[in-house]
């Protein structure tokens, strides 16, 4: 499988090198992640929402060595927050954080992360809108699952991420799929041991059915987030027999992937918010879109000979 070996060399400063100065390397990124700043952003966003379609925002940038490495990332999600503001979009545009962005893996790191993410998802709540905190490998989620619970707090809106290929997620499913919840669903784009997770698409995708039923039967709000057309619809199967309306559950996809699809669900009626990334630092998310389909690979080396 080469998901494995991609995921590997997205923790490769040699690889990291080769792949940048590639002269394709940029068009096929820009693919994943429109632009490096919230000016670039925005047009995308007014593009987007005008679409009938809904965004959650990452900055990407995860390879943090030092508090004020952290600090930094923080205050790029603050000045997102302001930009968002003056667009006046409420609930809209939400965004989504990488808690290995705020400190995470740094001595103290989970008292770090949860004092540098509170600011952020204070300060989205002010606009109308809320955080979703991603899933980073396994042996993060204890951490990822304690901040959320400590955030919800004073902003049940908060929404968490699952990853289906995890054996431990059922049990976080049934867990979570409580009232006010908000909980997005992905198979896991991380290479993850087999002690922890199944390695088989198979496995995964049968987990990622049983999951999902438990979070349309539960009192929360589940977040479907895939591209597969099989999965989108059994999700609404499960939705249509659990009861759910169409405001009571949404799909999410990655911005440059299926953007007919994204059109298409939104005008049915459904709720379809779109992963839109944007930074800098860009390499390792466009590394794991990389790794998680194989058609983004074939796109990138296909471009890579014919442009390359």
């Amino acid at each position: 499988m080469l998901g494995p070996v991609i995921l590997a060399a997205s923790r490769s400063d040699r690889m990291r090198r080769l792949i940048s100065a590639a002269p394709v390397t940029k068009q096929v990124v820009d693919r994943f992640i429109p632009g490096e700043t919230v000016s670039d952003i925005v047009p995308i966003i007014k593009d987007l929402t005008g679409k009938g379609l809904q965004l959650t925002m990452d900055v990407v940038g995860e390879d943090i060595t030092t508090p004020a490495q952290a600090e930094g990332a923080r205050d790029a999600y603050l000045a997102l927050i302001d930009h968002l503001k003056e667009l006046e979009l409420g609930e809209k545009v939400e965004m989504s954080v990488k808690l290995s962005m705020f400190g995470q893996a740094l001595e103290g790191g989970h008292e770090l992360a949860l004092a540098n993410v509170r600011p952020v998802v204070e300060a989205a709540a002010a606009i109308g809108t809320t955080v979703t905190l991603d899933a980073e490998d396994h042996t993060t989620l204890d951490s990822m699952f304690a901040i959320h619970e400590e955030l919800r707090k004073d902003h049940p809106q908060t929404g968490c991420v699952i990853q289906a290929y995890l054996f431990r997620t059922e049990a976080d499913a049934k867990r979570l799929a409580e009232a006010g919840s908000r909980v997005r669903l992905v198979k896991g784009a991380y290479k993850e041991p087999a002690e922890v997770a199944y390695q088989q698409k198979h496995e995964i995708d049968k987990a990622y059915v049983r999951i999902l039923k438990t979070l349309m039967e539960g009192e929360g709000y589940p977040m479907i987030g895939s591209h597969d057309p099989r999965l989108i619809s059994i999700a609404q199967e499960l939705a249509h027999k659990a009861g759910r309306k169409l405001d009571e559950y949404e799909f999410q996809m990655l911005y440059g992937i299926r953007g007919d699809e994204h059109l298409r669900l939104a005008a049915e009626g459904h709720r379809m918010r779109v992963y839109t990334a944007y930074g800098t630092d860009w390499y390792g998310y466009f590394m794991r879109r990389l790794a998680e389909k194989p058609a983004n690979l074939r796109f990138f080396l296909r471009s890579m000979v014919s442009k390359g």
